[in-house]
């Protein structure tokens, strides 16, 4: 009898009577109440969070920020509620313990009384101190449910985010407003460095043309120096020739005064004593007229106005510039300069050149009147001279003749005196004239040599000066060209650039999740994990009513390969039936959207035949144990397969027996059958299965052909169940 034939002999059996026909019913639904129920009870945990009640307390008691009210907590509670993450209840701190603690809540949030301030702080909305970071309290009970502890984790990980992400902005708002403000501060400053730079240049050219107006004060002190050294020297000589102008003018003068007088005197009544002493009367006369062209002649001696005039413009003009330096920079009480040196250490000096210099300039004055005659003194003097000249000339001349004419002596003798007397007069104030003016040249020569020195001092300084407003003018410009360069690098946000970039600084990095064939809901991950184990143990229940070697065939010594095929085929066909009805119930009821559906059901009645054939032979060769041993390989199956979590992350035992069993393969391929992908993993496990199937199948037969001789083990076996 064939193997198709003896499978449905097989199968017929469950037909006879009604218990036989439940059993199989309860064989094809047993699959899918393992897979399907188990499926369904966890299909969408994470949809139905909002029917967990979790407590909520708001302790925080709010505080005010730049004048307005913040309340962090209210926000929050307001936030949650919306959200639907758990079903909410607010509670006092008490109750929310109490409750987490008989798990009347699977777990609590607070918010603390002092939330919102420190949200403040941290944000830099604080009234001082440091900043501290606002904490969130979450309390779970893994007594409870621990899955809930993991859950929660995630959910307020969000929570604690969302509200970091509100302060954040806050805290960068303000960097981003103290930002336009520092640019504004700084453009500001770079202004007034300009301002500063523009004075700066101003007191530098004032310093320069200081340094060039000393530098001319300089060479017109030394030209005055030089000047007033003449002057001094003529003036020696003048003093000396009119002091023996005014000597010899005296002696004319006391000379012509004793004449006049004894004249006068013996006029009348001693003629003769005029002719006894004629001889004296012409002496003395020539006396006279020598001294008279000496004296005329040493008034050629005098300086010209051409020499005294410019001297005395230039003395007066260097007394006044002076003057007007000494005001500008001393006389005000303020002083200009860099480093130690300022133009105050000068002004002891530049006070002294000035009264030299005025000293210079009265003497060259006096001179220059002197020589200017502007009283017509000097301009008769000569003519004097000369007329005295000649009347001593005349009268030496008419000496002997005297006698003759005693009036006309007598009265030639009085015009000779009161000639001297005014030529006397005359060379006396020219002598005290030039006496004062040698005693002033004296003075404005020291003056003069001081004030060489103190505007060479002076001009020391201005150069110092200038080098310093240089370097300072230099700095300046640098100060000013960072603040430009500063305020053109400090960024002026406006308020939508500024909302904008607080937007990122607050959330800096977003998750661009992106996921390759997603799952729509957790049931459907799980699928390809719980979809095998409900036909592993649909097959493990079959060969309980199903016998993986049908006897009959044994008896009548069939073949080997068609005994294990014979019973192989039932259990297959009733696993492609419970196949169908889960994945039925999965599609329709549950809402599974295989993305190739085809394919799936194709792939697992190849799932099917590979788990018959393991389960048939562990049946076939250890028979009653064999049972134990299917049940065994499921467990390290469900625990090596990587239905859950990656199977790098168990032990190394489960990790080295992964490639080697069956189960592995199937959730690979089912998982890229279900939710996509490519198909080289689904091509490998149908590879691996066929491998399967057919080494079991061949060690069925192996075990089929021991099955046909009987031994006392068979006859008397130790363990039946």
């Amino acid at each position: 009898m064939r193997s198709p034939k003896l499978a449905v002999l097989e199968l017929k059996r469950f037909g006879r009577g009604r218990l036989p026909r439940a059993a199989l019913v309860a064989l094809l639904l047993l699959p899918l109440l393992y897979g399907a129920l188990y499926l369904w009870s966890f299909w969408d945990p994470y949809g139905r969070l909002d029917k967990v009640p979790v407590a909520l307390v708001n302790a925080d008691r709010g505080t005010t920020v730049d004048g307005e009210r913040l309340a962090a907590g209210d926000s929050i509670v307001k936030g949650l509620r919306g959200s639907k993450s758990f079903q909410w209840h607010e509670t006092s701190a008490a109750e929310a313990r109490k409750g987490v603690e008989k798990g009347t809540y699977y777990l609590s949030l607070t918010i603390p009384a002092d939330f919102s301030k420190l949200l403040a702080s941290s944000s830099g909305s604080g009234s001082g101190g440091s900043p501290v970071t606002g904490a969130l309290q979450v309390r779970t009970n893994d007594a409870n449910n621990y899955i809930i502890g993991q859950i929660s984790r995630s959910v307020f990980s969000e929570v604690r985010a969302a509200a970091s992400r509100r302060t954040s902005r806050s805290f960068y708002d303000k960097i981003f407003v103290s930002f336009s403000g520092l640019h504004g501060k700084t453009e500001e400053a770079a202004g007034g460095a300009d301002r500063l730079g523009e004075g700066i240049g101003e007191a530098r050219k004032g310093a320069g043309d200081l340094k060039d107006g000393l530098t001319r004060a300089r060479h017109g002190s030394g030209e005055l120096e030089q000047g007033v050294d003449r002057l001094h020297d003529g003036a020696g000589t003048l003093d000396s020739a009119a002091r023996q102008l005014a000597g010899g003018a005296e002696r004319v003068a006391d000379g012509t005064r004793q004449l006049a007088d004894k004249v006068n005197g013996v006029a009348g009544k001693e003629g003769a004593f005029v002719k006894e002493h004629a001889g004296e009367i012409g002496e003395a006369a020539r006396g006279v007229a020598r001294e008279a062209r000496t004296v005329r002649e040493h008034l050629a001696d005098l300086p010209s106005p051409a020499v005294t005039g410019p001297l005395a413009r230039a003395a007066r003009r260097g007394a006044d510039d002076l003057s007007a330096a000494y005001d500008k920079l001393c006389a005000t009480g303020t002083t200009t300069g860099t480093g130690s040196t300022t133009t105050g250490d000068y002004c002891p000096a530049l006070k002294k050149a000035v009264f030299a210099a005025r000293q210079s300039a009265e003497g060259a004055e006096k001179l220059d009147a002197l020589v200017r005659n502007e009283n017509g003194e000097l301009d008769r003097l000569p003519g004097r001279l000369d007329a005295l000249s000649a009347a001593a000339e005349r009268l030496a001349d008419e000496a002997p003749h005297l006698a003759r004419d005693i009036d006309g002596a007598v009265r030639k003798v009085n015009a000779l005196n009161d000639g001297a007397q005014q030529v006397a007069e005359g060379a006396g104030r020219l002598g005290a004239g030039t006496g004062k003016l040698r005693d002033g040249l004296g003075t404005a020569r020291t003056g003069a040599a001081d004030l060489d020195d103190g505007i060479g001092r002076l001009r020391e300084g201005a150069d110092t000066l200038q080098g310093g407003m240089v370097k300072l003018s230099d700095g300046s410009a640098k100060l000013a060209g960072g603040l430009h360069d500063g305020a053109a690098k400090i960024p002026d946000y406006g308020k939508k650039d500024r909302d904008a970039r607080t937007e990122v600084m607050a959330d800096p990095v977003a998750l661009a999740a992106k996921a390759l064939h997603k799952a729509p809901d957790y049931g459907t991950g799980f699928a390809p994990y719980f979809i095998p184990l409900s036909l592993w143990v649909g097959a493990m229940v079959a060969y309980m009513l199903i016998q993986p070697l049908n006897r009959r065939a044994l008896a009548a010594g069939a073949s080997a390969w068609r005994i294990a095929v014979a019973g192989w085929l039932p259990v297959v066909a009733i696993g492609v039936l419970q196949a169908a009805a889960l994945l039925a119930v999965l599609h329709w009821g549950l809402g599974l959207r295989p993305v190739r559906a085809v394919g799936t059901a194709g792939f697992l009645v190849l799932v099917v035949a590979c788990f018959a054939a393991v389960v048939q032979w562990l049946n076939a060769r250890f028979g009653p144990a064999g049972r134990i041993l299917v049940l065994a390989l499921l467990m390290l199956q469900l625990t090596s397969a990587g239905g859950t979590y990656p199977v790098q992350t168990s032990p190394g035992f489960f990790n080295a027996i992964h490639p080697f069993l069956p189960m592995s393969y199937v959730v690979q391929g089912l998982r890229h059958l279900i939710t996509g992908g490519g198909l080289a993993p689904v091509w490998q496990a149908c590879g691996v299965l066929a491998a399967f199937t057919a080494a079991a199948l061949a060690l069925t037969a192996v075990s089929a052909r021991g099955k046909q001789v009987w031994s006392v083990d068979r006859l008397h076996p130790e363990l039946s169940l």
